[in-house]
């Protein structure tokens, strides 16, 4: 008989705690604690009870927790000492049938990671999406987090222990996230296509890009939704209201991905609404406004190092002289779209009437570890991080490096050094955890072990949600380049080679967003954005607000390791449907 979550908040606390006795291993206390928290409004706030209970208890029973748990395909697996749902979940992942080189392979890995760690290796063998790792894909993890640091490492393990608890849960509760579990699958199908050969990308009217706008308006047409490709690439699928004379709610995100990126990064915010819509349809349910998704056909300005082209369409900002820049093989703009059928002239008239529109909510993963670390699957966001960016060139003098006494020298990549370790300090010493500053490209011209740099380039990047903030960080780093080019009597050049305003979310939407996410039983916890988004673009044309959703894998993305599960998927669905369901006009 299926337990239910009603039974779990009015049972007697002993009967609780033995309901719960194989969601963490021997470790009883946990439930104990949680207990204490009941009522749960839902199987979320249940989760996330237990898991506070790990996280806020002491170093020594979260490692007693960790070293509760087996070795992976260890001693224990063969002697057959495992817990029942150790030992479903290890066979899941086929590590029972391990062939002797990955046993062999495992035992080692086993061996020094206890030795380095001091605990065993926990990793939730059913992976993201619950359907089980391969026995390739788990050795892969083993030996990435080998290289972790102590605390880091711990920190993972109970996350890891977080996720087997999770779905332990809905295997207990009889929980299937369904609407996650399609969002993940079609993340694995278009994830599939790319221009690289073992690498994901999907750069700007590549045939990849193409046979993904399809798809996606395949999806979209059996949602329910009428659908068209419009003049910049845009997949455009509309949800209709009962009311013709309805205003319309936009959604969506980009479709196109960095070189060797993520299966989800753009492309949750696509995928997540068609599986909410497609529901909807399927219930005979319609929403009193048009509901609008677009996938956006650019965003990362990969191929014609120029972004936002399908959310700048939209708002009407298009330009149009973009057209003729070329990519690195000399093709144009113009003529990658027309010969993917499409129109440029018809691109003025993608544009939306603002007055039309009641306002735009993207679903996005973080792309980063605050909520990781918070251990909580949603957040809402406050703000997108303006930018600016420069190019800097210094040049010193190029000369002997045995020969030229040190206070007689013009070193630019010294002058460069100096200029980092400024960015760093001054970026990190402002109390506002949103103001970041990066260095992402060095250069040292014609470098030579025994010359004296003569020429150095780098970049800069400045980042925040306020602009005030931004700006003053951005004077202080201009400020200081001088004082140490003139030090070092090192000439320089600046060039700026953007500088975008930070893109505020609309406090009405936020306060909404919000109100979902708590009665989703989860903290309405609000965070900065310190990526760029179509939001962004759209923010031009009408009031935007963003529902974060957790990424693993350390916070990682643009990367292949980028990753979520199907459960925060799941959530982050459900949230959006409320939000969808409950949404009222701007007073």
């Amino acid at each position: 008989m299926m337990t239910t979550l009603e039974q779990l908040n009015h049972c007697d606390a002993s009967t609780f705690t033995t309901s719960l006795h194989g969601i963490y291993e021997h470790s009883p206390w946990i439930p104990e604690r949680a207990a204490l928290q009941r009522p749960f409004r839902n199987l979320t706030a249940l989760k996330l009870a237990l898991q506070k209970v790990v996280t806020e208890a002491g170093r020594a029973e979260q490692l007693g927790l960790i070293r509760a748990h087996p070795e992976l395909a260890g001693k224990a697996a063969i002697a057959g000492e495992l817990t029942a749902e150790s030992t479903g979940e290890q066979a899941r992942a086929g590590l029972n049938l391990c062939t002797p080189e990955e046993f062999a392979t495992l035992h080692k890995l086993n061996a020094d990671y206890n030795a380095k760690f001091g605990f065993p290796f926990i990793l939730a063998v059913k992976g993201a999406t619950g359907k089980g790792l391969t026995r390739q894909q788990i050795i892969a993890t083993f030996t990435r987090r080998l290289r972790n640091q102590p605390e880091d490492e711990l920190q993972e393990a109970l996350r890891q222990i977080g996720r087997i608890a999770e779905m332990r849960l809905n295997d207990l509760l009889g929980h299937v996230p369904q609407l996650g579990a399609t969002i993940m699958q079609w993340a694995e199908e278009i994830g599939a296509w790319s221009e690289d050969e073992g690498a994901l990308t999907c750069t700007y009217m590549s045939d990849a890009h193409r046979r993904t706008a399809e798809q996606l308006a395949q999806w979209m047409r059996e949602a329910g939704m009428h659908v068209h490709i419009d003049a910049v690439g845009n997949v455009v699928g509309r949800y209709l209201s009962a009311d013709p004379q309805a205003k319309t709610l936009i959604t969506g995100s980009h479709y196109d991905t960095v070189r060797n990126g993520g299966k989800y990064d753009g492309r949750e915010g696509i995928l997540l609404p068609i599986a909410i819509v497609k529901q909807l349809h399927e219930r005979g349910e319609t929403l009193p406004f048009h509901f609008e998704v677009i996938g956006f056909s650019e965003e990362e300005g990969v191929r014609f190092k120029s972004t936002f082209l399908g959310s700048n369409a939209v708002t009407g900002h298009f330009d149009m002289s973009l057209l003729e820049l070329s990519d690195r093989d000399g093709i144009s703009m113009r003529e990658v779209i027309t010969q993917a059928g499409h129109d440029v002239d018809a691109i003025p008239h993608i544009a939306r009437d603002a007055a039309d529109v009641l306002g735009y909510v993207e679903v996005h993963i973080e792309q980063g570890p605050v909520l990781l670390n918070r251990d909580l699957p949603v957040g809402i966001v406050t703000s997108i991080a303006g930018s600016s960016r420069y190019l800097l060139d210094l040049k010193g003098v190029a000369s002997h490096a045995g020969t030229t006494p040190m206070n007689m020298r013009k070193d630019a990549a010294a002058a460069a050094a100096e200029i980092i370790l400024y960015v760093e300090q001054r970026c990190a010493e402002d109390q506002h955890a949103s103001l970041v500053g990066t260095v992402g490209q060095l250069q040292v011209s014609r470098g030579s072990t025994n010359v004296i740099p003569g020429n150095c380039q780098l970049s800069l990047d400045i980042r925040a949600a306020r602009d005030d903030i931004r700006q003053a960080a951005v004077a202080d780093v201009l400020q200081q380049i001088e004082r140490i080019c003139e030090r070092r009597r090192v000439e320089y050049t600046l060039e700026e080679t953007l500088s975008a305003p930070a893109a505020p979310c609309a406090p009405w939407l936020m306060q909404q967003l919000a109100a979902a996410t708590e009665r989703a039983g989860i903290p309405a916890f609000e965070l900065a954005s310190g990526a760029g988004h179509d939001a962004m673009a759209i923010a031009r044309m009408t009031d935007v607000c963003m529902l974060f959703t957790r990424c693993g894998n350390g916070g990682i993305s643009h990367n292949p390791l980028e990753t979520m599960t199907a459960d925060d998927a799941e959530v982050s669905a459900q949230i959006l449907l409320d939000f969808l369901r409950s949404f009222k006009s701007k007073p």
